[in-house]
């Protein structure tokens, strides 16, 4: 016999799938994948959208409730940032070529004055991820104007442009860029230029007019070292801290809907694009890292390594810490976003990856 709480479940996860897609079995499939975790109290929420030209399938699981349920997206922020920069560019006020001593004159010590835009947004700058005293400053609830001088002074891991390492920093320093030229903070810059025309109505980069409460908790028992890794004396400023949430990093702090990230990526795929030129658009889909050791476009992880197995080499997307994942590939016009609220330490290779690999096949 179903009780009433059970019922009340079943009728949310129905209302909260919309299905039309053209092999509703697979997707299916991909949802049972999911809700296994959920059902054997591992996963505690997330959400999946996929998109085929006009048809949809989206499903919510767990505490996620609906399908416009708000995560933190982590590093996804990062295509969102470097999406922001691009917009300036379109506009003359800088070039992926320029220096980034050009806008931030401070930062032109030794090999730090051959460092461009461009590598900045393709993790090539030399730049760490993380700061060595990252934990120091989180745990004092730093500015991020502290996190900035920090990137400024930073020791370079190598000489720019001779390697691909992956780098936050990279992206903050693009982010400061931004701020000098428009004298705009970039929660409110990215809001008016990107959110805003896309229809992205449950996003923002912080938290914004949305509350700590509308978002959904991370479980940061299984969290990365420098996110806290679950340990109680981080409770202050790890991924559902007040601190963090409202933080705004332009690396992994910006919150969304899955619906949302799917509308930014295919917002990449079908002309006229609304926020960037179409060659802008297409300029950010090329591999600009040829000859090192991953493929990155600008801001975008170039697939097909790390999405679905079925992927072509057009495809395009982000991963982020917090367990999430969204990819685009133009080929056979599919976009997928998976958020969950469990750290891809876990979750990449028991959800995020196989629900791609189900979904890259399926349509």
């Amino acid at each position: 016999m179903i009780n009433r709480r059970s019922m009340m479940t079943l009728l949310a996860s129905l209302a909260a799938t919309k299905s039309h897609s053209t092999n509703p079995d697979r997707m299916q499939t991909a949802a049972q994948l999911i809700q296994q975790q959920v059902d054997a109290g591992i996963l505690e929420s997330a959400v999946l959208h996929v998109r085929q030209g006009k048809d949809t399938f989206q499903q919510a699981f767990g505490k996620a409730g609906n399908a416009d349920a708000i995560f933190l997206l982590a590093s996804i922020t990062k295509t969102l940032t470097a999406t922001g920069v691009m917009v300036l560019a379109d506009r003359g006020e800088l070039r992926l070529s320029d220096p980034v001593m050009k806008f931030i004159p401070e930062f032109n010590e030794g090999e730090r004055k051959q460092i461009t835009i461009e590598q900045l947004l393709t993790h090539t700058s030399g730049l760490p991820d993380q700061l060595e005293n990252n934990t120091e400053l989180r745990s004092k609830h730093a500015p991020l104007s502290e996190f900035v001088q920090g990137a400024i002074c930073t020791p370079l891991l190598f000489a720019p442009g001779t390697k691909y390492h992956y780098q936050s920093m990279g992206i903050l320093l693009a982010a400061e860029i931004v701020e000098r030229i428009t004298k705009v903070p970039l929660p409110d810059f990215l809001a008016k230029e990107v959110f805003t025309p896309l229809g992205m109505t449950h996003t923002a980069l912080g938290l914004g007019r949305f509350k700590l409460a509308d978002t959904i908790r991370c479980q940061t028992e299984h969290a990365a070292p420098e996110s806290g890794a679950g340990d109680p004396h981080s409770a202050s400023w790890d991924w559902n801290s007040p601190y963090w949430r409202n933080l705004a990093a332009p690396w992994g702090g910006a919150h969304g809907s899955a619906a949302d990230v799917a509308r930014f990526l295919a917002s990449f795929m079908h002309p006229p694009v609304q926020v960037l030129r179409e060659e802008t658009a297409r300029l950010m889909l090329q591999n600009h890292t040829q000859g090192l050791a991953a493929r990155r476009g600008i801001g975008f992880a170039l697939g097909p390594e790390g999405f679905g197995k079925n992927c072509s080499q057009q495809s395009f997307g982000h991963s982020g810490s917090t367990g999430t994942l969204a990819w685009a590939d133009p080929a056979t016009d599919v976009t997928c976003v998976i958020l969950t609220s469990l750290p891809s330490r876990i979750s990449a290779e028991t959800i995020l990856l196989p629900v791609s690999d189900v979904v890259s096949k399926a349509l």
